[in-house]
């Protein structure tokens, strides 16, 4: 089976899969090598994407994404008091939702209504799960962000499944989902707030609004701290907004409308994405294509091609 890589972010992440877009080149780079699942929703923030983490990446997949991008900041960046002020979200709290967005992805245990009933029950029904208890069970007392508390007698020492592995260790039990799962925070694009003032007086004429929705040093802010939690967190990132603004006439080049990206932009985020992938692990030219290809199957005797390929 192929491998899977999301992309997780607003609309220039929707748009991605656009003729020219970075999504859509990402998929040819990796065809029939990975699948690159587009997960993009316009006008989200980080705060409302929040809503989407138990829907998106579920707790006991068998097949993980082996990447994942997040690409969010734009409109949290939006100005508090402009005519975007509905998706603002305080910078801090932006960095916090990164921040539970990536231990989701990395270290999420489940989702729990009742988290010390729902755990209670996780333990009685272990033998399902494949977890192996000695000398009688174990009793879950709390969860917190992903450890439960344990009173016990003896416990296994480690037990694997294919989508997340339990470490039983001294009174906690840590789930660890997805755990060797690429990780990449992408900062908002920088804004060129005459192109988004155009923009406004194009679409909405007389009734645009002279305040800009957003600045390009308020974004900056939130490129920082994506960049800033990346390096906490120990997960890769691509300082979009710095990058773009190493090119003289950044403003027209990259961006179509002040803040989305022109085709030129795309080809940056996706020159990014694939540098970062590569500097990891996941380089397309390394990968095998998931069938052999049509150069090794013999006319007379396909059979075999596939049987050397998939058995």
């Amino acid at each position: 089976m192929r491998p899977n890589i999301v992309l997780f972010g607003d609309s220039i992440t929707q748009e991605s899969f656009r003729s020219g877009g970075w999504g859509a080149s990402l998929a040819d780079a990796y065809s029939r090598k990975a699948d690159v699942v587009l997960r993009g929703y316009g006008g989200y923030n980080t705060r409302w994407a929040l809503f989407l983490l138990h829907h998106l990446f579920p707790l006991g997949l068998t097949k993980p994404p082996v990447a994942t991008t997040i690409f969010f900041g734009a409109n949290d960046a939006a100005l508090a008091g402009g005519t975007s002020e509905r998706q603002h979200v305080p910078v801090e709290e932006y960095k916090e939702n990164l921040r539970k967005i990536v231990r989701h992805l990395k270290f999420n245990s489940t989702e729990l209504s009742n988290e010390a009933q729902a755990a209670n029950k996780f333990v009685e029904n272990h033998n399902k799960n494949g977890i192996e208890l000695t000398n009688g069970k174990a009793v879950v007392n709390e969860i917190t962000s992903g450890r439960a508390t344990v009173s016990r007698q003896d416990l296994g020492s480690l037990f694997v499944n294919p989508a997340c592995r339990f470490l039983f260790l001294g009174i906690f039990i840590i789930f660890e989902c997805s755990p060797t799962m690429l990780i990449v925070l992408i900062t908002p694009p920088p804004i060129d707030e005459e192109g988004r003032m155009e923009y406004a007086r194009e679409t909405y004429g007389e009734k645009a609004l002279t305040l800009p929705e957003r600045t390009n040093e308020t974004t900056g802010v939130y490129a920082k701290g994506c960049v800033e939690l990346a390096r906490e967190l120990g997960v890769r990132s691509i300082n979009l907004w710095s990058k773009m603004q190493e090119t003289d006439g950044w403003q027209k080049k990259y961006l179509r409308d002040g803040l989305h990206l022109t085709a030129e932009g795309n080809a940056v985020v996706f020159e990014e994405v694939v540098k970062v992938f590569k500097e990891a692990w996941l380089d397309a030219s390394e990968m095998p294509y998931d069938f052999p290809h049509h150069s090794e199957i013999d006319g007379k005797n396909p059979e075999k091609a596939f049987q050397q390929k998939c058995l």
